[in-house]
């Protein structure tokens, strides 16, 4: 087999075909200034390939997907949504209370922060839906402003909470 029809097999360059025969990666003689391949060799080196790129599972926003990972659907007026209650919190906010609800310490992501700054935290996201009208996770912002994290940074945190929630599934 030539370097041309190795590269298509394999679905890699030429160049990478010839990089693994002169690196000793698969078993390559030369004839007459060309590569000649062992057939078997570059199907290990195809196996080996195969077995390290593991098949990612795509992170797919449906009704299913997120009622699946905690939400609840509401219908109404034609809005079809599903609420997720479980994100309205701040990914990596850890907060302890008082008996009387006041909070006695506030730490994000094992930092401690002041117990202000944990309060304007824990109040910035009011509702975290997705809205099968358009397929989109939106959020709705509550009345804390974050001196920490901006708006950006939170949303990146809690969007990226849902795709890890879904990809687990």
């Amino acid at each position: 087999m030539n370097t041309t029809a190795a590269a298509t097999e394999a679905r890699v360059t030429t160049a990478t075909i010839r990089i693994w025969c002169r690196r000793g990666v698969i078993a390559a003689t030369k004839h007459a200034g060309r590569w000649i391949i062992d057939t078997a060799s570059l199907a290990r080196r195809i196996a080996i390939g195969a077995m390290k790129t593991p098949i990612r599972k795509a992170a797919t926003f449906t009704i299913e997907t997120m009622t699946a990972i905690g939400g609840r659907r509401w219908q109404k007026n034609g809005m079809d949504r599903v609420y997720l209650n479980a994100f309205e919190t701040v990914p990596g906010l850890e907060l302890s209370h008082y008996k009387s609800g006041s909070i006695s310490g506030a730490s994000l992501d094992g930092n401690l922060i002041s117990n202000a700054e944990g309060a304007r935290l824990a109040t910035a996201v009011d509702k975290v839906y997705f809205d099968a009208a358009d397929s989109k996770v939106h959020i709705k912002w509550g009345w804390g402003r974050p001196r920490d994290l901006s708006r950006d940074q939170i949303a990146d945190r809690i969007f990226t909470s849902v795709r890890a929630a879904i990809t687990a599934l």
